[in-house]
């Protein structure tokens, strides 16, 4: 099995994420991906930007795959869409039915991300057919939900599979924007307010409780998946990728331990409820 870097979830400062993905260039880390999954209104890299750190990487050894939004809102994102999976040179991670639909129309093979819910083999094997390579598992769903797939699927997938192993997971997405708000801003006048936040708002409960992140229109857990333990079971299993999700340049360490399998320092606030058929927030 092999380590993954999820896309940079969070909105940073153009030059910060330059230095963030030079210094992934130079790790062990051998798949990484790469753009805007969130917001089209962080824009502090264009398309070219991205394309160009996509190029950087693939002559540093990595295998690249260009992730899109997972919530698409006005027609300009729909182009922007097209743009990135006619690159004409990486795959693309569809976070979307869009970018899934506009692959399948272009015969171009795709990788499905943790947002599109696939809940079932049937669904798996349509999206298959249609240019699937790779599913990452919806964040919510467990260990036995896997096995029944694969047993379902005679004991062997046709596809790859990649599990969100580490890092704070994404939970929902909505149409507003939870950071704006909370900040007295209209969402259309954000200032990308985002920036301000580069590892999103907590949101406590009235017990003081550690509960969400705000990331803009994405809401994240406030503690941080570990599946790190899970590993050698994950592999037994035939998953794929252990997916490590940025949000700091600790990141690239910990991706990088888990590349050279080596064991993890324990996260301040641990969870792995969902994979255990449990409450996500709990840790086991």
């Amino acid at each position: 099995m092999k380590i993954s870097l999820g896309p940079l979830l969070y909105c940073w400062k153009k030059p910060q994420v330059m230095d963030f993905y030079q210094r992934v260039a130079h790790s062990p880390i051998p798949l990484v991906y790469l753009g805007e999954a969130v917001c089209s209104r962080r824009r502090e890299l264009k398309f070219g930007d991205y394309l160009a750190l996509a190029s950087m990487l693939k002559q540093a050894g990595k295998q690249v795959v260009l992730s899109t939004l997972a919530l698409l809102e006005a027609p300009s994102e729909y182009n922007e869409l097209k743009k990135q999976v006619e690159n004409g040179e990486f795959i693309i991670e569809a976070n979307d039915v869009a970018a899934v639909q506009q692959a399948k129309a272009l015969g171009l093979p795709f990788v499905c991300g943790p947002s599109i819910n696939n809940y079932n083999l049937a669904s798996l094997t349509r999206l298959h057919g249609w240019g699937m390579q790779r599913f990452v598992m919806p964040l919510e769903l467990s260990r036995s939900w896997l096995v029944k797939v694969i047993e379902a699927a005679g004991g062997k997938l046709p596809f790859e599979i990649e599990v969100f192993g580490h890092g704070h997971m994404p939970l929902a997405h909505s149409a507003r924007c939870f950071t704006a708000r909370h900040m007295g801003l209209h969402k259309d006048q954000c200032n990308i307010v985002c920036l301000s936040h580069p590892q999103g708002l907590l949101a406590q409960t009235q017990e003081a409780q550690p509960l969400l992140r705000l990331n803009g229109i994405q809401t994240q857990s406030a503690a941080c998946v570990d599946l790190s333990a899970e590993i050698a079971d994950m592999q037994g299993l035939g998953v794929d990728y252990f997916r490590v999700s940025p949000s700091d340049l600790g990141s690239i360490e910990i991706a990088g331990l888990l590349t050279q399998g080596q064991p993890l320092p324990k996260p301040e606030m641990p969870c792995n409820g969902y994979w255990h058929d449990a409450p996500g927030m709990v840790s086991r």
